[in-house]
This record gives structure tokens, C-alpha cells and sequence, in this order.
């Protein structure tokens, strides 16, 4: 079965997996220079021009490998070298152009950039031209197209320009760190840093002298994913790695969600701090909105805090499909608490990294949560969660959740909030279409991933959000 959706996703997991090989055997830095070489063997490249140029841009693959450009705060990187093979971004004139009479499109445009040959066809001069779309407007064949990258379809929060050099360039103001863009580039120059070096380091120094108690907390999203194995045998697979227990994200969910419910009572009305891309997104393109933002931390952030105040030496390294968490990690009022963040993919190349096959293990269990922690993973999971807190905690309040699926969503609620327009009281935001199991780094992406969320969320033995926080106490 194959464990990835695509074969981008596939050349990304084998530079992570051989970057992580060597630093298990101390061999990184005297062998950085042979992975590419290792990757493609030989003197054929079967994916660019060149086996040199293929080489060049599987070099800039394992520096983001090794965790990419310090000077950068984006966790989201593009690799120049590789973002060349895309068409120019903009409006073309297509062989529909039948060279008419009217040239309509001309007398339309306001800045003189189109212009027409000896043969009638048009042509648009792209020094001129301002993409205002009113060429493509009027052209009654349709023969004028603003063609969009890749990249840029993906890209929401219109994050994403074309650079002189013909390169993708992000706005670091702008992005949320979502890695819509990630999954969607064709060509894979576009990818996010990875961490998969700390979380070694850690594992290393505690089986070495027990220095630190490693926790691995899973996201819920996780039942969705190795789907040619079982959930079991990723857990132990966990534990095969080095860590020193698995603990369920969806736990700090249930901790969030009873807490949530309480804050939402009280002011009357909130937007979730669960998806840090939908923070991000508040934060720059509806900053008036920030005060109605949850003060309760992700569940993620929670729970690691929680594991923090209670355990000594201990490292929390959170595993699941999102991007923006290796952002949220970053932050002030979560460094403290999560060490490392690993997406599904990364936690593939770990486990080929050490030859481990999972299918092959025992299972393990993994029990922390209730069922309303673990649907946090897809769209509606968070308002049918902060439903029951309210429900359990016999707290009276009218709740009108609008639960956004994607970030077009999200900005349709938070566009008719700021105009007080909104029929709600609580904005339940997912970056990601969806939700969670809809992610960046998961390794596949698809409708029956909410089944496999729900059926995983009957299967916990805590029927109830105070049921399973009350395991803490």
C-alpha cells in the first residue's frame, strides 16, 4: 500500500529519511554532501534536465532537512532553484484569439499593454500591464486567461508573488504558515523546515544516560494516517524510537474544550485558539478581531504545559499534520512547553531512518482522550466538543457555533463579525479544509479521513470531556 499521496511527498520523506539516518550514526556532517548523490544514483535524472541540477536542488532539500535558513522566521521555504519550471504568473492570450475587428480588449485596457502583430492575434505587454482583468472581460472568445500558479490557487491569504527571478516569493505578513502551498506545488519548491534533528537529538541523549523523559503527544489525526498499518503499531513504533511514553493530544483537547466552554459563557463570544493558522490569520488581516480570541492555549500547548509542570526533564515533542504548528512552537507563550513539532511525513522517514517496520510490531495502546477530544481533528469536531462542555459543566448558554471548514471560511465569518453582521457567538476556525486531517504534512489527504476520526473516536473508553481530565488529578 502506498503510504504517500504523491510522488513529491515521496522524494521529500527519502532526503528526511536519509538526513535522519546519518544523524543517528554521527555521520551528517562528513556525508551531507553524498545524500543527493545517494537519492540519484547514476548519471540519469528522471525528474529534471539534469542529474546536476536534480543534485543541486536535492542540496537545498537537506539543508531545510537540517532545519533551513536561521535568518528566516517562516517555517515555509522556497527552494529558488527548484520554482522554475512554472509558466509566468498573469494574463496570456491564448491560440483562441481570432485577431477580430472590435479589439475590444484593447480600448478596455487603461495602461496601453495590449498590442496586436501582423497576423490580428493580441499580445499583452507584461511591463504595462496591472492583471486589472478587464481585457479578459469583454474578449468575446474568451481567449484572454490569467493563469495562476500552483502555489498561488493554493494560497488563501494571497501570500504568495512571482519574483523577478520567476520564483515564488512569500510575504512573511502575510503567510500563516498553513502549507497549503506545500502540498500543492507540482514541482516541490516549496517545503517546510524540519526539526526531525532536534527530536533525534533528544531521543539519543535519553537512551543514552535517561537525561530526559521524551514524550511523543500524537494528534488526533493520527487514526487517519499509516493506513497500512494499525494505530497500535505506530504507537509502539513510538516507543521502538526511543520515546519515552505516547500521550494523546486530543487529551489536552478535552482540557481545552472544558475550559473553552466556560470562557465562552462568560464573554458571550469567542473564535477558537485551536488552529494557529486561524490565529495567524486574525492576527494579520483582522487584527480588530483579536480580542475575542480565546485566551485558552491549543491543546497541544496545553497539554505539553501540563506535562511540563508535573514531570522533570521531560521533552514534549508533538507529532502531527500541521505546519503551523512548528510556528505556534516558536512562539512565547509555547516555547517553554514544546520542544519539537514532527509532521506524519517526518515521522515516516524517522521510523525508516531505524529500519523499523510497524506492521510487523506488536500493538500498543493509546487511551488518554474522550470522543468529543479526538473529532478536534476534523471540521465541527471543536463546537460539538465545546457543546458537551457546556452540557457537562450544566452551564446555560444559547450556543450558535459556526464552524468554518477551510480559510475562505473562516474569512466569510470574520469579515460578517467585524461588520456585526455574524449569526453566531462562537467562530470555530480550521485553516485547513477539512480540518486538522486535512493538513499539510499528512501522509495522505482524503474524504475518508473523517470516518476514520469518528470511528476512532468511538472507540475511547472516556465517554465524557470531564471523564477524561479528571485522569490528571
Amino acid at each position: 500500500m502506498r503510504k504517500f499521496d504523491t510522488k513529491v511527498q515521496h522524494l521529500k520523506y527519502k532526503v528526511l529519511r536519509e538526513v535522519a539516518r546519518q544523524a543517528w550514526n554521527d555521520t551528517l556532517l562528513e556525508n551531507v554532501l553524498e545524500i543527493p548523490k545517494t537519492i540519484v544514483p547514476g548519471k540519469t535524472s528522471t525528474m529534471r534536465c539534469c542529474v546536476y541540477k536534480e543534485r543541486a536542488i536535492l542540496a537545498e532539500r537537506v539543508k531545510i532537512a537540517m532545519g533551513g535558513d536561521k535568518e528566516n522566521p517562516n517555517v515555509i521555504e522556497v527552494i529558488d532553484i527548484a520554482c522554475d519550471e512554472c509558466p509566468a504568473a498573469g494574463y496570456e492570450v491564448t491560440d483562441s484569439c481570432r485577431g477580430c475587428l472590435a479589439h475590444r480588449c484593447e480600448d478596455v485596457c487603461k495602461r496601453g499593454a495590449i498590442s496586436f502583430d501582423h497576423n490580428h492575434v493580441a499580445h499583452i505587454d507584461k511591463t504595462k500591464c496591472v492583471e486589472c482583468g478587464q481585457c479578459a472581460n469583454v474578449c468575446p472568445y474568451s481567449a484572454i486567461v490569467n493563469r495562476k500558479r500552483p502555489c498561488q490557487v493554493a494560497c488563501k491569504v494571497k501570500a504568495i508573488s512571482i519574483n523577478e527571478d520567476n520564483a515564488a516569493s512569500i510575504d512573511n505578513h502575510k503567510c500563516i504558515q498553513c502549507g497549503a502551498c506545500v502540498y500543492q506545488c507540482p514541482f516541490g519548491a516549496i517545503t517546510d523546515k524540519s526539526f526531525i534533528l532536534n527530536v533525534i537529538d533528544f531521543l539519543k541523549k535519553s537512551n543514552a544516560n535517561q537525561k530526559y523523559k521524551v514524550y511523543a503527544m500524537v494528534a488526533p489525526s493520527i487514526s487517519s494516517q499509516f493506513s497500512y498499518a494499525k494505530l497500535g503499531q505506530v504507537i509502539t513504533g513510538l516507543k521502538e524510537l526511543g520515546f519515552f511514553t505516547v500521550i494523546e493530544a486530543a487529551l489536552g483537547a478535552d482540557m481545552v474544550a472544558q475550559a473553552e466552554s466556560r470562557e465562552l459563557a462568560e464573554k458571550g463570544f469567542l473564535t477558537s485558539s485551536c488552529c494557529p493558522a486561524f490565529v495567524a490569520y486574525i492576527k494579520s488581516a483582522f487584527p480588530g478581531l483579536l480580542q475575542y480570541v480565546s485566551h485558552n492555549l491549543s491543546p497541544m500547548a496545553t497539554l505539553a504545559k501540563y506535562i511540563k509542570e508535573t514531570t522533570e526533564n521531560a521533552k514534549v515533542i508533538f507529532i502531527g499534520p500541521c505546519t503551523a504548528k512548528k510556528a505556534e512552537a516558536q512562539l512565547e507563550t509555547v516555547k517553554p512547553y514544546v520542544d519539537a513539532v514532527l509532521t506524519f511525513e517526518e515521522l515516516q522517514a524517522l521510523f525508516d531512518s531505524r529500519d523499523i517496520d510497524i506492521t510487523t510490531l506488536e500493538e500498543g495502546v493509546l487511551d488518554n482522550a474522550s470522543y468529543f477530544g479526538r473529532i478536534f481533528a476534523r471540521s465541527g469536531g471543536l463546537s460539538d466538543a465545546v457543546a458537551q462542555g457546556l452540557k457537562e459543566q450544566n452551564i446555560d448558554f444559547d450556543l450558535k457555533a459556526v464552524p468554518c471548514d477551510g480559510i475562505e471560511a473562516c474569512r466569510m465569518a470574520l469579515l460578517k463579525k467585524s461588520k456585526n453582521v455574524l449569526d453566531g457567538n462562537f467562530i470555530e476556525g480550521m485553516a485547513c479544509i477539512g480540518g486538522c486531517i486535512g493538513g499539510a504534512g499528512c501522509l495522505t489527504h482524503g474524504e475518508k479521513n473523517k470516518a476514520e476520526v469518528d470511528k476512532y473516536g468511538r472507540e475511547a473508553l472516556e465517554k465524557t470531556i470531564g471523564g477524561a481530565v479528571s485522569m490528571l488529578t
